[in-house]
């Protein structure tokens, strides 16, 4: 009996024994996973790890980066910004000068500096075309046989006026020619190189813009235009070249501001990156975001030099002056005109340039907090950029509008998006202005007055004006264009001997669109 007692004690015994092992086990084994768990949900290894060594010697040169990063605002508006640290920098600065107070003029020449040594210029081979199709269209009669002037001791005379609108092509090919003086005048986003291999872009200096404002009527005993002898000498001179028949174009950059200009050649140019106002009047098979550069126009009223003007003695509420009566997308303005033609504190009135037009506009934004910019025959209108010139809030009604290097550039910060089918209900665009108040417009004229100098055509070019981001925006697209060249040369081996010399469209272009439904006829076909 003792003996049973004994043994059942020992099972007893045994079964607590292991139970407590299992326990101790199991807890264990939790805990275990639980540490491996939290030590996997850190990264393994540091963010600058597989940088390569040129961006790894940045991250650490810009160390403070990452924690100012950290309590950065997200962006205003539903449209991301892509920006990289220099311009993160440089926002932070002008935003920290705007608060305290204006750099000395050492300050500002030592800022630029800095920055001027840390970019690298878009090399730019620029063809050697006559003088009549740059410029000879500004009457400029060339020396001998010399294509361009000297722009050390004489500086071509522009005609202005309308004209200058679309003025691009002037500035651009003046940048180009002041980067190969002995002491450059200009900030270096672009230089002309004389190796087309050392080049990263081919420029095309046809002043395509001038070219159909001045010459595009046929005259007597003409068959046809100047315009259109010149678009269809510059396709031959292309399409001869060896430069042009390596790529397709591709590489090239040929300037279209005016929406009528290069109305021939742009269905046989198409392939290169062109610079355009917006794409209102071209199929997206010959223009498109992806592949081309918005440009600004030119503003026509006077910039608003030291103003010191705020909310109250602003005294016009909205302003628009220009045509009322327009075809395609202009529709609103004739319905918004019926709107507000009679509402208190708003000018809206038919205009143009002639008669002291451009003096009247020039008052009249100078003293409206806002200024309308609706579309027109065209989505853009160089009245946008002048409600930038004069610090009037621009507020867009235009639903197909592009903007000039949106990719850096957040419009939301100082313009009002508004669209059309909602400013066309009535008392909607009105009540909505009027609902915005003294402390909200300070912020966006505060904001004006801190880019409107990437809105500014001027020679020599200074750093961040027009011309420089102009260049800085082809820049960014040249990885593309480099991308649809690789891949359009995958079969030029193996393709049948009479199939390598013709044209293709290069791939991502044709996925693009593919991608929309668009069909389009190879040229190769």
């Amino acid at each position: 009996m003792a003996e049973r007692n004994a043994v059942s004690s020992t099972k007893v015994l045994s079964r607590k024994s292991l139970l407590w092992f299992f326990t101790i086990t199991s807890s264990l084994f939790v805990l275990s996973w639980f540490f491996v768990l939290r030590s996997t949900s850190r990264p393994r290894f540091s963010d600058t790890d597989f940088l390569p060594s040129s961006q790894l010697s940045t991250e650490f040169d810009n160390s403070t980066f990452k924690k100012d990063n950290l309590n950065a605002e997200p962006s205003i508006g539903s449209r991301a910004i892509l920006v990289n640290t220099e311009e993160m920098e440089a926002t932070r600065e002008t935003e920290t000068l705007s608060e305290n107070q204006t750099p000395s003029t050492n300050d500002e020449a030592s800022k630029c500096s800095r920055k001027n040594d840390n970019v690298v210029p878009l090399k730019v081979f620029m063809y050697d075309l006559p003088p009549e199709f740059h410029f000879g269209l500004l009457d400029w009669k060339p020396e001998g046989n010399t294509v361009w002037p000297d722009i050390s001791t004489q500086i071509p005379h522009h005609p202005g006026g309308l004209n200058l609108q679309h003025s691009i092509e002037f500035w651009l090919t003046m940048d180009l020619l002041a980067s190969e003086l002995p002491e450059p005048p200009n900030a270096g986003a672009a230089m002309r190189v004389r190796n087309v291999s050392e080049a990263d872009i081919i420029f095309v200096p046809f002043f395509s813009s001038l070219c159909y404002n001045r010459h595009s009527k046929t005259n007597k005993h003409e068959r046809k235009s100047m315009n259109r002898v010149l678009q269809e000498k510059l396709v031959q001179f292309l399409m001869s070249r060896e430069e042009w028949k390596r790529s397709g174009g591709v590489d090239h950059l040929i300037l279209a501001h005016h929406p009528n200009s290069m109305l021939t050649a742009r269905t046989k140019l198409w392939p290169a990156t062109l610079i355009l106002s917006d794409f209102g009047r071209y199929p997206p098979n010959i223009a498109n975001v992806e592949k081309d550069v918005i440009a600004p126009y030119k503003h026509v009223v006077r910039s608003y030099v030291n103003d010191s003007s705020d909310f109250d003695n602003r005294p016009i509420l909205l302003y628009f002056q220009g045509a009322i009566h327009r075809k395609d997308g202009g529709h609103a303005r004739l319905a918004l005109y019926n709107m507000l033609k009679d509402e208190k504190e708003v000018h809206f009135s038919s205009g143009s340039v002639q008669k002291g037009g451009i003096r009247q506009a020039t008052e009249g934004m100078h003293s409206s907090r806002f200024c309308l910019n609706i579309a027109g025959d065209t989505p853009s209108s160089n009245r946008l950029f002048d409600a930038i010139a004069s610090h009037c809030v621009p507020v867009i009604i235009s639903d197909e509008i592009e903007l000039p290097y949106e990719d850096v550039v957040d419009y939301s910060e100082f313009c009002i998006f508004v669209r059309t089918r909602d400013a066309l209900k009535r008392n909607y665009l009105i009540n909505f202005i009027r609902s915005i108040g003294k402390e909200e417009w300070t912020r966006m004229w505060k904001k004006l007055k801190e880019v409107e100098h990437m809105f500014e055509y001027q020679y020599p070019s200074k750093e961040g004006d027009s011309v420089q981001m102009i260049w800085r925006a082809v820049a960014r697209r040249v990885p593309a264009m480099r991308l649809k060249l690789h891949r359009s040369r995958r079969y030029t081996r193996s393709l049948p001997k009479k199939e390598r010399s013709l044209p293709t469209i290069p791939a991502p272009v044709n996925y693009w669109l593919e991608r929309r439904n668009i069909i389009v006829r190879n040229p190769a076909a």
